[in-house]
């Protein structure tokens, strides 16, 4: 039987060690049927066969973003658009635009400003909201999604004032006087007000999830390892439902979902080739941008702050205890060292109850989101424990002043990803969005260079030991976040029987500047054989 598709005269880059490149790949039913030379792969061609000459272009698998909030993402395309404003002032004035064209009353929400790059770096408070915004409830989120300010009219709406004490894993800021500031720390805090928010529709989440899709092609993506719980799963069948899903989507469980998912017996890989379930998602800390990520030292200058513990170690090791037992992999945020300590010690512990029960450590692939900071003892467990590092290059170059600031020398260990896998750990990269542009080659140029957008920090980039090859790099948005879900058997490389899943980059991003790499554009993705996006040229 004939090929229904060939690839010819390209730059291929299978990230298949037994093949690592070749020149032409054919595909039959939305599998990859064969790779090698042109010579050899025209023998696949049949008198239907659609053969592409790609006149020397490059090709890469199919890229995976394997930690995306996707529905979040979504709905903040629909948002006021602050996503790392300038200034307060141009945030404001954003404010002020949107309110002057909504009706009195009704519910303004941004998603994406980062105090610490203005030339004030303070939190901003419900007095600057109530400024431009009196007659409208008001909520903003700042790009970390740990932290929030509404104005004044949000709180009453929510029935806070100062004597609102705070909630287990939140706080309310307050000023000297104890008046609350309308800065909100962490879910526990931040839900006593978005509560109040009439949830967006289904027909709405789904409208905004489509073009989301349509954006994620564009950038090359084929796959999302999607974190947003209960909605995002609704979500993502509707679409499969309808034959309209065209991203391969592994939904994770939240905390609170975890007795139904137990109670029905859920198991991690259920699904098919478009949606499957992956593992149980918890939380151990806050984030670094607010400065609640849990540290075992306290912050630069803050003698008193620790950081916040959002679910303790012995809840952790519970649920996370009974997620494998019934076949659940779990994977948990950790951005401090304490709450990575934590975690390691949480999967020692289950590792040890899965081996007394003759579970293999590859059928329960356990995930540490985020690692950003790691005490020298705990560097080399993760490899020990074989629990996978799943990070997000981006966070490295765009957080590297409030490491700096905040954690000082402890930053030798912050975003380490060349020391986590010299360690032997295994890497899996996302973009944590819609807390950063979910463009997987800004993160493989993070990864490469340790530098931003405009180059800097300098020439060498922000720790430079850290820096990662560029196959390096693009392992970690293919093999390694195949790997992370368990379906390295049929994704991530380009390997006969596996998906059919390729893009075609408009340069060979092994032979460019490294600096240039966050400008690639996708001229085509191919998702199972199908093209899902062609650039107009």
């Amino acid at each position: 039987m004939s090929a229904d598709l060939i690839i010819t005269n390209a730059q291929i880059y299978t990230m298949d060690p037994a093949q690592p490149t070749a020149e032409a790949f054919a595909v039959r039913d939305g599998k990859f049927l064969a790779v090698g030379s042109a010579a050899e792969i025209d023998a696949q061609r049949g008198p239907k066969t659609e053969v592409i000459d790609l006149q020397g272009a490059s090709v890469l698998p199919g890229l995976c973003d394997a930690h995306i909030h996707f529905t979040h993402y979504a709905l903040s395309l629909q948002q006021i658009q602050i996503f790392e404003v300038p200034s307060l002032a141009e945030m404001l004035q954003r404010v002020a635009a949107k309110a002057a064209a909504t009706a009195p009353g009704q519910w303004l929400t941004g998603w994406g400003w980062n105090h610490t790059l203005w030339s004030e770096p303070r939190f901003p408070t419900r007095h600057d909201l109530d400024k431009v915004a009196p007659d409208h409830p008001v909520l903003l989120r700042e790009k970390s999604g740990h932290s929030v300010v509404v104005n004044t009219v949000a709180l009453r709406l929510a029935g806070l004032d100062g004597k609102t004490p705070n909630p287990a894993g939140g706080e309310l800021m307050r000023d000297a006087n104890g008046a609350l500031t309308g800065m909100l720390l962490e879910d526990p805090a931040i839900a006593l007000v978005t509560k109040m928010i009439p949830e967006a529709t289904e027909e709405e989440v789904d409208a905004a999830v489509l073009a989301a899709q349509e954006n994620a092609h564009r950038f090359g993506l084929v796959a999302v390892h999607d974190l947003d719980g209960k909605r995002g799963f609704g979500t993502f069948q509707r679409l499969r439902n309808r034959g309209q899903l065209q991203l391969r989507a592994v939904t994770h469980i939240a905390m609170a979902q975890l007795p139904y998912a137990l109670g029905v017996g859920l198991r991690a890989g259920l699904g098919d080739e478009w949606l499957r379930v992956g593992g149980l998602k918890l939380f151990a800390d806050g984030a670094l941008g607010p400065r609640t990520a849990a540290m075992i030292e306290p912050y630069e200058n803050e003698p008193d702050n620790y950081g916040i513990t959002v679910v303790d170690k012995e809840d952790m090791l519970e649920m996370a205890s009974k997620a494998s037992a019934a076949g659940l992999p779990t994977v948990i945020h950790a951005i401090g060292d304490r709450a990575n300590h934590d975690v390691l010690d949480v999967f020692a512990e289950v590792r040890a109850q899965e081996a007394a029960a003759g579970i293999p450590r590859t059928l329960r692939r356990h995930r540490i989101e985020h690692v950003q900071v790691l005490h020298p003892d705990d560097l080399p467990r993760l490899a020990a424990l074989d629990v996978i590092a799943s990070v997000q290059p981006i966070h490295a170059t765009q957080d590297m002043n409030n490491v700096d600031a905040f954690w000082g020398k402890r930053g030798d260990l912050a975003y380490a990803f060349r020391q986590l896998l010299d360690s032997g750990a295994r890497l899996a990269f996302g973009s944590d969005a819609p807390v950063e542009t979910p463009n997987p080659f800004v993160g493989i140029h993070a990864a490469v260079t340790r530098r931003r957008a405009d180059g800097y920090p300098n020439a060498e980039g922000w720790h430079p030991s850290e820096k990662l090859t560029v196959a390096e790099a693009i392992a970690g948005y293919t093999t390694g976040a195949a790997y992370a879900e368990s379906l390295d058997d049929v994704m991530g490389s380009i390997t006969p029987g596996k998906y059919a899943d390729f893009i075609v980059p408009d340069r060979n991003i092994f032979d460019c500047d490294p600096m240039t790499i966050q400008d690639t554009q996708v001229l085509m993705t191919v998702v199972g054989g199908t093209v899902v996006y062609r650039a107009v040229l």
